[in-house]
């Protein structure tokens, strides 16, 4: 594990009822500003085109804040993409489900993960870049396997529901079904400039892609019932 990756998940808030000083509030905006420039030149440039310079530019501050909050360019990188997971595990927790209604709260699931993909696409274009790099920079993050725990249990429970009401059926693994979701999401969303060439149709237009939303809720309805 590099200094950077440590240096970064092991930062701790201040103590529950004391507010941040000063200082505090400051390093916060600091490494959030840094984050948000990081997250827009990795998305641009990609890990290996992206240059501390640029980001300290863009985050108006220092490459030596970068050295000093997150170690290294790797660091930073892997801090980047330990946010990009933890804003979507908010973003999710912020759904209201109703377990008792499985199929509607199932429906919702899928069109959260459509629509969160399709409003940030720095989303896709990060770890479309971070899996032409084998995974090898999230792999050293120390909080990447706590984020897939919530989008899990939420499956989980909705499944269990559909199952004991008898409109799903038994068997089914929550981590399979998600996998189909955010594939059939996934692939779509990052790969319909190059499909609209190769099948000479617009998928980027707006009938089309309700279209595939659609198809995809279908499909996983079909999948989840008896």
């Amino acid at each position: 594990m590099s200094t950077a990756a440590t240096r970064t998940t092991t930062r701790k808030p201040a103590a529950p009822g004391r507010k941040p000083g000063v200082r505090e509030l400051a390093a916060q905006e600091t490494q959030e500003s840094i984050l948000r420039a990081a997250t827009r030149i990795f998305a641009k440039h990609g890990f290996s085109g992206g240059r501390i310079d640029q980001i300290s530019k863009a985050a108006k501050s220092h490459d030596r804040m970068i050295y000093y909050y997150f170690g290294s360019k790797e660091g930073l990188y892997i801090a980047v993409l330990e946010d990009l997971y933890r804003r979507f595990n908010d973003a999710e927790a912020g759904l209201k489900l109703n377990v008792d209604q499985p199929e509607e709260a199932l429906v919702a699931v899928v069109s959260f993960i459509w629509d969160y993909y399709h409003r940030n696409p720095d989303f896709i274009t990060l770890l479309n870049d971070e899996n032409l790099h084998r995974g090898k920079h999230i792999s050293k993050s120390l909080r990447a396997r706590e984020y897939s725990s919530p989008a899990i249990q939420i499956l989980e429970s909705v499944l269990a529901s559909g199952v004991q009401q008898e409109v799903f059926r038994s068997g089914l693994s929550a981590r399979d079904v998600y996998l189909m979701i955010a594939g059939l999401n996934y692939f779509y969303l990052s790969n319909r400039y190059t499909l609209s060439a190769f099948l000479g149709e617009k998928l980027e237009q707006h009938d089309a892609m309700a279209h595939w939303q659609q198809f995809v809720i279908d499909t996983v309805l079909r999948t989840v019932k008896p």
